[in-house]
């Protein structure tokens, strides 16, 4: 069993169309060696355009930050997953971000879930607990039922093309990260044992499942030498060209062979 690393640099709200395409331009080179380790990064929906086309055939593929469940409708302000076909290859939905401001629902990321598997994308699936939850000895059984109900109704072959982030809510963007040994064993606990009761010991222990949480250079050495973490999803190190071609070289080397 061998489940390719895959390390994504979400930018969040930071990066103009043409300084994002001017960033690809310059990663690209950087990465290129490394292809071992599936890599993306994720731009606002306004730089999607002319990042995709900057990086088509390339191995540096793209994420959008969201999408919605309808393909069209009166939803103000809101991008299909129809509309983002061709311009990203993943979505990135249930951020801990979106859940705490923009009133994400699990039903709702299980409805995004299944219309980006529907246009022929990969949902990136975030779930993580609150440090409350977590001083409280709950993160074993929230985390859970977020998987859960994020999966709800999505088939065993779909789950082929599901990748699944742990990213703890007290670690994103704080400077703090859970060690590599918590989040191994939460991966494991909450997350592939879950994966095994809804579906089967296949599906758990394909699944690839991303890490992310104040991960930089310094760390990332660590967290991949889990058996259960297989890549990262970044934020704040992931606007830097040197740090996130040090995230995917770091990925390659300890998981990429």
């Amino acid at each position: 069993m061998h489940r390719m690393p895959i390390v994504v640099g979400n930018w969040k709200m930071n990066k103009s169309p043409r300084e994002a395409v001017d960033f690809v331009g310059e990663l690209v080179g950087r990465v290129r060696d490394f292809d071992s380790v599936e890599k993306a990064v994720a731009p606002t929906s306004l730089a999607l355009p002319g990042v995709s086309r900057t990086l088509q055939g390339t191995q540096l593929l793209v994420a959008a930050q969201n999408a919605h469940w309808e393909a069209a409708g009166a939803f103000t302000g809101q991008v299909s997953a129809d509309m983002l076909r061709g311009l990203a290859q993943f979505v990135i939905l249930g951020h801990s971000e979106a859940r705490a401001y923009l009133a994400e629902t699990d039903a709702n990321v299980n409805r995004k879930a299944k219309a980006v598997l529907a246009a022929g994308m990969q949902p990136i699936i975030a779930v993580g607990e609150s440090l409350a939850q977590n001083e409280a000895g709950e993160t074993i059984d929230f985390v859970r039922g977020q998987v859960s109900a994020a999966l709800d109704g999505i088939s065993a072959d779909d789950m082929a093309r599901v990748v699944i982030a742990y990213e703890p809510i007290w670690a994103i963007g704080t400077g703090k990260s859970a060690t590599s040994e918590q989040a191994d064993s939460t991966i494991g606990a909450a997350l592939r044992d879950t994966l095994r009761e809804l579906y089967d010991d296949n599906i758990a222990d394909n699944t690839r499942i991303q890490y992310g949480g104040s991960v930089k250079p310094g760390n990332m050495a660590e967290f991949m030498a889990q058996p259960n973490i297989d890549g990262a999803l970044v934020g704040g190190a992931s606007l830097n060209v040197h740090d996130f071609a040090a995230l995917v070289e770091i990925a390659a080397t300890v998981k990429g062979s």
